[in-house]
């Protein structure tokens, strides 16, 4: 029994450092850690000034970079992009409860520090875009919390560490361009977890495992630019381009387009000829119209029968030779190539990213390609966005695709908040430790013209008002032909589900008191006011497509409006079909049947029945609602479960406002500021 017991609390014991009572940072021990590491990473003391003994790492961002866990210890230390020129230092293991270790594109030499596999907290290790040297450690094999490892881009040499195969929660491992060298690890068939591994552009050779191949949640497998060769496992055929693999001469497969079909010399080396119907316990079969007497010997065998032997002999030898000679031939030729194109590859050129490099992705180029990071668009440039289009207002906006994918556990499923016929919402969390809500769009469903997306996403980022829902960021990925929006996230959820479902059946999340109500109103007005405005020579927004499903709410349920300018980005198509379901709420106003132009009384129409919405509580309005509002009588509009508790002066100025945005004809129509005058005539 004891012995049970104990098992079952050693995870507790190991996890005690994390798990105890809150103190403050400064003075203990992590601030002599952090001040030790600050003097390895940054030696001349220009980059990290703002750690200092004096301070407190938990402190509010006194130091950069460093985020705290709710027990105050130094869970995240973000510096990527810092010009950083030190090594990594072994005094990062004295940070027991660090998860997060974001050190890519600097300028960091030296070798990676055995002692940092004492981090058994560690997720997510960022090592990418530096100067790293030696080998990698075979003690990173004991970070049994590792999901993320980002070494690429490095000066690393030696093999894969065997011991590696046993991170089981391992899914992202990036090692392309580097040096390494010998084989994939047969351990590797264990990583259950593994998504996507990378090692294009490094000296690996012999063949790829079977095993590694059937990991049920591999998703890409990049091999390009190395020494590999046999079999290609016939498993990575689901991969589709997901599987990687030219510049490899020695490689053959079965139903792989691009490579070539497999001689039974390639079975010989991969010892592997059971695919092609040869059992390599026997001699080959000689075929029936060889007409070889196998029963004959040397003494009773004709000279006839002797003769269609030889020369089958011969010519399985004058094959072999000619294939063995043609190989070697290629071989060299490809080695020659593969030396010149590293020599073009200096990691100093500036133009590396977290986005995976443009020579291991084959894929078509899209629109967005003068847009994409490995392209000609850098997180770290200065302000020159493919073809030359300078948008600084863009600086600070953007997001590597590595830090989109930690943050919504690589799009996991139980992370998705919605779909739409054009993009994917997903739940995520920054290494800073804020929720966002993190959009996806397909590249077939944005503006084609690229001076035309740009000038849309440059349009979205100047939108900045406490009733929109705030733009963290963007990225863009050429490899998953995708744009991610980078949004806060509203714990509060949309306004619709606090008002009854479509079909009077389904029971709303709560019920709103009047103040919030006549509160959120207001706060859709302001946003649409800002958005209607022209401030610091900045279009006029219409927003084409306002509804209950479009604003959400935050904390203290103010409104926040979503999408907003996102037209700008999209396809007409796209927008087009987004309509179809804004003409069935009843949202859509008369006059785009017969003009299919969108204006600001478009938007004023939209907020009306908004309006009428919120007074209801229903999310589909009666046919006899617009008449209950003109009789004047709020009891017989005003929703039910309120229980008679609204102010009726209130009510009856909100219905006349309502009814005025819905009018028919867009001229009788107000504008927003003309209706945020008469909301804040509402007395609460």
């Amino acid at each position: 029994m004891w012995r049970i017991n104990r098992l079952f609390l050693l995870p507790l014991f190991l996890s005690l450092p994390c798990l105890i009572l809150p103190r403050p940072a400064r003075g203990n021990a992590e601030l002599e850690a952090l001040m030790d590491i600050k003097a390895s990473l940054d030696p001349d003391g220009r980059v990290l000034t703002s750690w200092t003994r004096d301070g407190d790492p938990c402190g509010g961002g006194s130091f950069e970079g460093v985020a705290c866990n709710q027990h105050l210890k130094v869970a995240n230390i973000s510096l990527q992009g810092k010009g950083l020129k030190g090594s990594v230092p072994p005094a990062i293991a004295r940070l027991r409860c660090l998860s997060g270790l974001y050190l890519h594109y600097n300028s960091l030499a030296g070798e990676i520090p055995r002692e940092i596999s004492n981090l058994t907290e560690l997720t997510d290790l960022y090592l990418n875009v530096n100067n790293l040297s030696g080998a990698v450690p075979a003690e990173v094999g004991n970070m049994a919390s590792l999901q993320v490892l980002q070494l690429c881009c490095n000066q690393l040499t030696g093999g894969i560490p065997s011991e590696m195969g046993s991170l089981s929660r391992l899914s992202v491992l990036a090692l392309q361009h580097n040096k390494l060298n010998g084989t994939i690890p047969a351990s590797f068939g264990n990583l259950g977890s593994l998504r996507r591994l990378d090692l294009c552009f490094n000296l690996f050779s012999g063949t790829i495992p079977v095993k590694l191949a059937n990991l049920p949640q591999l998703q890409y497998l990049d091999v390009q630019n190395n020494s590999f060769s046999g079999l290609v496992p016939p498993a990575l055929q689901r991969l589709g381009e997901g599987f990687q693999h030219m510049n490899n001469p020695g490689l053959c497969g079965i139903k792989f387009p691009a490579l070539r079909n497999c001689t039974l010399l390639d079975n010989a080396s991969t010892n592997d000829l059971q695919p092609f119907g040869v059992n390599t316990n026997q001699t080959v079969q000689v075929p029936l119209t060889a007409n070889v007497n196998v029963r004959c010997n040397q003494t009773h065998c004709s000279s006839s029968s002797k003769l269609p032997q030889v020369a089958l002999v011969v010519g399985i030898v004058t094959a072999a030779v000619t294939v063995t000679c043609v190989g070697f031939l290629t071989f060299l030729r490809y080695r020659r190539r593969k030396q010149k194109i590293g020599s073009s590859l200096e990691i100093s050129d500036g133009r590396m990213s977290a986005d995976y490099n443009k020579d291991c992705y084959s894929r078509s180029a899209s629109p967005l390609v003068s847009l994409e990071y490995s392209n000609n668009w850098d997180p770290l440039d200065d302000g020159q966005y493919g073809n030359g289009l300078s948008q600084p207002s863009l600086q600070g906006f953007r997001f590597t695709l590595e830090e989109i994918e930690s943050a919504t556990q690589y799009f996991s499923e139980g992370n998705l908040l919605g779909r739409s016929t054009f993009s994917s919402v997903y739940r995520g969390m920054l290494r800073d430790g804020s929720p966002v809500a993190v959009r996806s769009i397909n590249v077939t469903s944005c503006k084609s013209e690229e001076e035309e997306f740009v000038s849309g996403m440059s349009l979205l980022t100047s939108l900045r008002h406490e009733n929109l829902v705030r733009l963290r960021g963007v990225c863009y990925s050429k490899g998953r032909g995708e744009c991610f929006l980078v949004y806060s996230f509203a714990p509060g959820g949309a306004l619709s589900r606090y008002l009854d479902s479509e079909d009077g059946i389904g029971k709303r999340q709560e019920v709103l008191e009047w103040t919030t109500r006549v509160s959120i109103i207001k706060g859709i007005a302001n946003g649409i006011g800002y958005l209607h405005s022209s401030e610091m020579n900045r279009p006029l927004v219409v927003h084409q497509n306002i509804s209950v499903d479009k604003i959400l709410l935050d904390e203290q349920l103010n409104p926040l409006i979503m999408n907003a300018g996102l037209p700008k980005l999209l396809a007409d198509d796209v927008i087009f079909s987004a309509l179809k379901v804004s003409a069935a709420m009843g949202y859509l106003a008369p006059e785009y049947i017969t003009t299919g132009r969108f204006t600001e009384k478009s938007d004023i129409y939209a907020f009306g029945v908004i309006i009428l919405q919120i007074l209801s509580g229903k999310r589909r309005l009666p046919g006899s609602m617009r008449s209950s509002v003109e009789s004047d009588i709020p009891k017989s509009f005003i929703d039910d479960d309120l229980k008679g508790c609204f102010n009726e002066a209130e009510a009856s100025r909100l219905g006349k406002i309502a009814l005025d945005c819905t009018s028919e004809s867009p001229d009788n129509r107000p504008t927003i500021f003309r209706v945020t005058e008469e909301l804040d005539a509402c007395s609460l």
